[in-house]
C-alpha cells in the first residue's frame, strides 16, 4: 500500500508504529486521531495527497475539516516542477493546519474544466467546501504559507 489512499470517508494511512490500517476521516482531519490497533497518534499525510480521482477531489473538498490547497499542474510543465518541492515543504511544514493536494489537470480534465484552470501552475485553497483564493505561477514555500494564513480561518 501507498502510504495513503483514499475512499469515500477518508484518508486511509498505516500506523508508524505497528502498521496498522486507519482511516482519518475528513471530518476529522487536524483532530488528534489515534491508531486503533496501538493508540499511537496519528495525523494526516505531511506530503502532497495525489488526487487520482475526480471522487476523491470531490469528497476531500466537499468534507475536509481543514482547508485544502490544491495545486493543479501537469507533467510537462516547467514552472509545475519549480513549484513541488516547494510545496513538499509546505506539506511537510502543515502540521495538519490544512492538506496540500495534487490534480493532475492532464489525467482529471474535468476538475481543470469544472475549476476554469487556465494556467498552470495555480494554486487555489478550499475552506469549507468553496474555493476561498486562487493564484496562477510558482511561488516560494514562504509565500504559499502566506497565502493559506491569509485566506483561511484559523484553525
Amino acid at each position: 500500500m501507498a502510504a495513503y489512499e483514499f475512499d469515500d470517508r477518508g484518508i486511509i494511512v498505516r500506523c508508524p508504529g505497528c502498521g496498522q490500517r486507519n482511516r482519518l476521516l475528513f471530518e476529522r482531519l487536524g483532530s488528534t486521531v489515534r491508531c486503533g490497533s496501538c493508540r499511537n497518534d496519528l495525523s494526516a499525510p505531511s506530503t502532497p495527497l495525489e488526487i487520482r480521482t475526480s471522487e476523491e477531489f470531490d469528497h476531500l473538498i466537499a468534507a475536509s475539516a481543514v482547508p485544502v490547497v490544491v495545486d493543479y499542474w501537469a507533467p510537462w510543465c516547467g514552472p509545475c516542477r519549480v513549484v513541488a518541492p516547494e510545496l513538499e515543504k509546505v506539506a511537510a511544514r502543515a502540521g495538519g493546519r490544512f492538506v496540500v493536494a495534487k490534480v493532475n489537470t492532464d489525467a482529471l480534465s474535468d476538475i481543470g474544466e469544472r475549476f476554469a484552470i487556465r494556467s498552470i501552475p495555480t494554486l487555489a485553497i478550499f475552506e469549507g467546501g468553496r474555493e476561498v483564493t486562487r493564484t496562477t505561477g510558482a511561488r516560494p514555500a514562504a509565500d504559499i504559507e502566506e497565502l493559506v494564513r491569509t485566506a483561511t480561518r484559523p484553525h
